[in-house]
């Protein structure tokens, strides 16, 4: 599908592409002692990490808090010069964006070695706090914009990931890709859009037996009943709204969790912008 460049760090394996394949050369990996001289000492994020990690079903604690605190300074320092995030401080950017990220761990058991997909991924969230926190996981990180892919294939070769893809297209084209389509046991989304509209983006991507995870904001329960009849003809089927804590945020997280019962018919997603457009229902 013209327009769809995938980009991938899964070293000696190739990862399915439409047009052209960049792969990340291993360098060295940095000392985080730098980090403290950026914005004070890292220990109150240590500690407010380490507590989440303490709620999350199989993350890995080994050296993911220190990724975690390199992941917020590098996407501070490049949001100098790109806008990747409203967060200027990485403190906010750890527990705002990296936290929020891992609430899917406490939500739902996402299975060993799964095939996951973040779609609209921005500056990598959910993905990379995911990848980061457990290992197994095959990530892509799927992005329609060219500059906050730059970035992503920054941070990937910054923190020295291997198992994670960059899809440089919009979730539209790339939901109708046989490289993509109903290929991931997990898609997952933080985004501000109407239910109906991300199950659009989702669930295309999701195999069948897999489920599609919705972040969101706020109360969620008349969103989703509003979503019904979306999810029922994509495929889906609402299985439940987890409420989540993130350490340090006041503000309600919901999980929304939707099954893939059924393929999706061939007619979605529809043509870019019309799921935002004209949700379905």
């Amino acid at each position: 599908m013209s327009g769809i460049i995938a980009l991938s760090t899964r070293f000696g394996r190739s990862w399915p592409t439409v047009r052209g394949r960049w792969v990340c050369r291993s360098r060295p990996m940095r000392s985080t002692a730098w980090i403290g001289g950026l914005f004070g000492a890292p220990d109150e994020l240590r500690r407010r990490l380490a507590e989440m990690a303490e709620q999350m079903q199989g993350a890995q604690r080994v050296a993911w808090a220190d990724n975690a605190i390199r992941l917020a300074v590098e996407l501070t320092e490049w949001n100098r010069r790109v806008n990747l995030t409203a967060l200027t401080d990485p403190l906010d950017v750890a527990r705002k964006h990296f936290l929020d990220s891992l609430s899917v761990l406490s939500a739902c058991d996402v299975p060993h070695n799964a095939r996951l997909i973040d779609v609209g991924s921005g500056a990598g969230f959910p993905g990379l706090p995911l990848r980061i926190a457990r290992p197994d996981l095959r990530v892509t990180l799927l992005e329609a914009s060219r500059k906050k892919c730059d970035f992503l294939r920054h941070a990937i070769e910054a923190l020295e990931l291997d198992g994670v893809a960059i899809v440089n297209a919009r979730a539209e084209e790339a939901g109708r890709d046989p490289s993509h389509r109903e290929g991931y046991a997990v898609a997952a989304a933080r985004a501000v859009a109407e239910t109906a509209t991300l199950v659009e983006y989702l669930l295309p991507f999701v195999q069948v037996g897999g489920m599609a995870l919705a972040l969101k904001s706020g109360q969620a329960a008349a969103e989703v009943a509003r979503a019904e009849a979306a999810v029922a003809a994509l495929g889906g089927r609402v299985q439940r709204s987890v409420p989540v804590e993130v350490p340090g945020l006041d503000d309600r997280r919901v999980v929304v969790i939707v099954e893939k019962v059924a393929p999706t018919p061939d007619k979605y997603p529809r043509r870019a912008g019309m799921p935002a457009k004209r949700p379905i229902g």
